[in-house]
């Protein structure tokens, strides 16, 4: 973050100083919202939500080396030296801080939402755009209304391009998050069932998702879309901005073709361009990582970038921790981390990776997916179905949703089926099923907490 004085805050949120501090002229240059982690010097921002009030740890937040806060009521006291600035919501300062921030950065903002691979889109564009410029980009999980403005305040000089992920659970965030940042070029991965209890129906989660439209500028506004997704195939000719399509159907401005993976650490496909056309590897598995590749590809190619800079920049892509991490262990051992959030496209992209490696026995350990409401036993019932299509050898489902998953695995003759309510029941099973040459994907949402698993497969496993 660029030092921001405290006449500039004050005059960005609307505040009013409170106490007896007086040097208007200050800087700070952190911003953060954790008291227990404190920032020297840094400017505290006490949230309220509807089971904490961080208003309760200011004192902690400015003995811990705050030089001051932001607070919707007035103190009883005023530590000597520690500026307080009064707002009427800590989370629209926030937000109104971040937003006048981001206008003192006159480059380019890319936004990136959708149902699936919003966190590897983002990550794959930051690592191609990263061959020619210095980029920000979202970090872990900082995708919502208090990560994206604490985002964009660690903007500095050096950063020429930013990559933010937006996620959202219902109407109306996407579009409070793109009134921040105003994007210059919009990506929608694709439309699926994540937040459909929230929701009700594709058809709305798309129309949730078309909030990333409404601050563009219709001039300058650079959109790409999955055209291989019906939902967002049909969106296209309603749209008033530049527009391109990535996927494999034919007539794609940006297309993958020759697709070919070696089951263990990349896929290979033919990119071709409405400008040129190159071979890349893909430091990943999955064809699912085609649809960031290509992304990728229009935004860099939109910024003016080299096919051979895209090439290169596509090998230093780098997966989220948690994200389809691929774990080598002793006597022939592979366990596939994707624990870090699930929903029934993602888990099939998964099963299909497990299905595609080389290994001698294939083991799923697949827990529940939440906010799917009443459309939830019958999406579950569908990754089970889908499992013996796939070809794996044995399921450990675990959660009482995930119960789902395993009657319908065992109606489709999945060879070995297992199901467990937790993590302890889940333990012993795994021990007895865990053997050489085997590949274990490990998935769920996040709030299964599935890395325990995964730790525990450690735990029981050889280093290699």
């Amino acid at each position: 973050m660029e030092p921001i004085t405290i006449r500039e805050i004050i005059a960005a949120v609307d505040g009013k100083l409170l106490g007896e501090f007086t040097v208007l002229d200050q800087t700070v240059t952190h911003v953060f919202t954790d008291s227990r982690k404190p920032d020297p010097g840094a400017l505290f921002i006490p949230l309220v939500g509807e089971r904490f009030d961080g208003h309760a740890f200011i004192n902690d937040a400015l003995e811990g080396g705050a030089a001051g806060c932001f607070t919707q009521r007035e103190r009883e006291s005023y530590l000597p030296g520690k500026f307080y600035i009064k707002v009427n919501s800590t989370q629209k300062a926030l937000r109104d801080l971040a937003r006048w921030y981001k206008k003192r950065f006159d480059i380019p903002f890319v936004a990136i939402t959708g149902s699936v691979g919003k966190t590897t889109t983002k990550d794959m564009v930051a690592a191609v755009l990263g061959e020619r410029f210095k980029v920000l980009k979202t970090e872990g999980n900082f995708n919502n209304e208090v990560g994206l403005p604490l985002t964009l305040l660690r903007l500095n000089s050096t950063h020429e391009i930013c990559v933010l992920e937006m996620g959202m659970n219902h109407f109306g965030e996407i579009e409070y998050l793109s009134a921040i940042v105003e994007p210059d070029v919009a990506v929608i991965t694709n439309i699926g069932d994540s937040h459909i209890e929230n929701l009700g129906s594709r058809e709305n989660i798309l129309k949730a998702k078309c909030e990333i439209f409404s601050h563009m500028d219709p001039e300058k506004g650079f959109v790409i879309l999955n055209g291989d997704d019906p939902l967002l195939s049909g969106l296209r000719p309603t749209l008033a901005f530049d527009t391109v399509s990535v996927g494999t159907a034919e007539g794609l401005e940006y297309r993958a073709t020759d697709v070919s993976a070696d089951g263990e650490k990349s896929v290979c496909c033919h990119v071709t361009t409405p400008s040129t056309d190159f071979d890349a590897q893909i430091p990943a598995l999955g064809s699912h990582m085609l649809y960031p590749t290509l992304t990728a590809t229009a935004v860099a190619e939109h910024f003016g970038m080299t096919c051979e800079e895209i090439a290169r920049g596509i090998l230093r892509f780098a997966p989220t921790k948690m994200r389809m991490n691929i774990l080598k262990r002793g006597n022939g051992i592979t366990i596939l981390n994707d624990t870090y959030n699930a929903n029934p496209q993602s888990m099939r992209a998964a099963v299909e990776v497990l299905a595609k490696t080389g290994s001698g026995y294939k083991i799923a350990v697949l827990g529940d997916m939440f906010e799917l409401g009443p459309f939830a036993p019958n999406l579950h019932a569908g990754v089970g179905a889908y499992l013996a299509k796939a070809g794996i050898d044995c399921l450990l489902a675990l959660g009482e949703l995930a119960q789902h998953i395993y009657k319908a695995a065992q109606e489709a003759d999945v060879a070995e089926s297992f199901w467990c309510l937790t993590k302890e029941e889940a333990k012993p099973i795994l021990e007895q099923l865990v053997r050489p040459d085997a590949t274990i994907l490990v998935k769920a949402s996040r709030g299964m907490a599935f890395e325990e698993l995964v730790d525990y497969l450690k735990s029981i496993t050889e280093e290699p």
